[in-house]
């Protein structure tokens, strides 16, 4: 079998906030074969989408001809071939490939993906999502609904969803508090509960405030307390607080969560699996991360792909405790796959059919042109350029 072609495809995923269009591209692509197996494959939308698009044509000449089967061999010509340290665009591009390689070599053997590894370790894959609203009352009773749906774990926002780096401190304290108060006072002891920070907070200082006031509520982690490149902040934030710590979505690669294993920098790492060098570095994290006892909750907020992979992924993984999921089959983004999964009491269960088990429709993505990535301007109440 050989590689004929990479197809790519930018499109508009319809998620829109305030009028303007939020994360709004989706970059998804094909690996076609001379066979005619084909593989799906999803790539980060990093910021700089014809970043990515330009890395995975550049890669196509290095690929196409190729035995699909050698994912290892291919991935390490790719990256021996761009030669200096991979940036987020090159790690999204190769991670999309990987899955795409990995659904072919499912396709290829009659079995999903996770039998390649030698099969499951659990039966079903738990989910937590996330709660929304602008007040705490609002939050309580979206967490009381998402109980009544089987949902068993839900992430809280610090304050308002948006516009909170420019309300007053003070402020986003107190708030923060009540939603994550109300939040549980609504669920009851029994269901988990998480908060993201978003490694948005330029000190750390304020992280620990936000750790402070909602670590009576018994949080399942927080999230990014720290800027993602400051390993040994993320280290302080840990020794200082008996609340577990979880980051890991903005790095990428093998040796940089090496890097924050070594620091005892964390309690959960939460790679994602369409930038942080697909499925086969995923899985070499995690067993890095199960020697250090360290367990691993995949961040998965950007569709069906990106889902699917993450569920065959946490099918073979010892130490998965629990998969991000943004409920998008019930958002107008579901038509780009051939079927939305969606979960049964907090859980999504494994598939069956061989491969990631997914389809793109391509009638619908050939329907939906990109637009620019844009997750607006937050600016903290001076002024001065935050975080996104």
């Amino acid at each position: 079998m050989q590689i004929t072609d990479i197809v790519t495809y930018h499109v508009h995923d319809r998620t829109w906030q305030q009028g303007k269009p939020y994360q709004s591209a989706m970059i998804l692509l094909r690996v076609l074969t001379d066979e005619g197996i084909t593989g799906v494959g999803q790539c980060y939308s990093v910021g700089a989408d014809a970043g990515v698009i330009g890395t995975l044509d550049n890669m196509k000449p290095w690929l196409i001809g190729q035995d699909p089967s050698r994912i290892e061999w291919l991935l390490r010509r790719a990256k021996n071939t761009m030669r200096f340290s991979l940036g987020p665009a090159a790690w999204a591009a190769l991670s999309g490939i990987d899955i795409a390689l990995w659904d072919i070599a499912g396709k290829a053997a009659g079995v999903p993906v996770y039998r390649l590894f030698g099969g499951p370790v659990r039966d079903r894959v738990r989910v937590y999502t996330h709660v929304g609203g602008a007040t705490s009352e609002e939050c309580a009773e979206n967490a009381r609904k998402l109980l009544s749906e089987g949902y068993t774990a839900f992430k809280v926002e610090p304050a308002m969803p948006h516009g909170w780096p420019e309300m007053p401190w003070p402020q986003v304290v107190r708030e923060t508090e009540a939603r994550v108060r109300a939040t549980r006072e609504a669920i009851g002891d029994g269901p988990d509960i998480a908060i993201d920070i978003h490694a948005t907070l330029r000190e750390p200082s304020k992280a620990r405030q936000i750790i402070n006031v909602t670590s009576p509520y018994r949080l399942l982690f927080v999230e990014e307390p720290a800027l993602p490149h400051t390993i040994e902040s993320t280290a302080r934030q840990r020794r200082e607080t008996v609340t577990p710590i979880a980051t890991g979505e903005n790095i990428s690669g093998l040796s940089r969560f090496s890097e924050l294993l070594d620091a005892d920098g964390v309690d959960i790492i939460q790679p994602d699996v369409i930038v942080c060098g697909g499925l086969l570095e995923m899985r070499k994290i995690a067993m890095l991360a199960e020697a250090r006892y360290v367990t691993v909750a995949p961040h998965n907020p950007s569709g069906f792909i990106s889902t699917a992979m993450s569920v065959h992924f946490a099918a073979t993984t010892p130490n998965f405790i629990i998969l991000e999921f943004g409920q998008d089959h019930l958002k107008h983004k579901a038509e780009f796959v051939d079927k939305a999964w969606a979960p049964v009491n907090g859980y999504l269960e494994l598939p069956t059919k061989p491969g990631i088990g997914m389809e793109l429709n391509l009638e619908a993505i050939s329907a939906a042109s990109g637009h620019p990535w844009d997750r607006g301007f937050p600016k903290h109440i001076d002024g001065s350029p935050a975080f996104i």
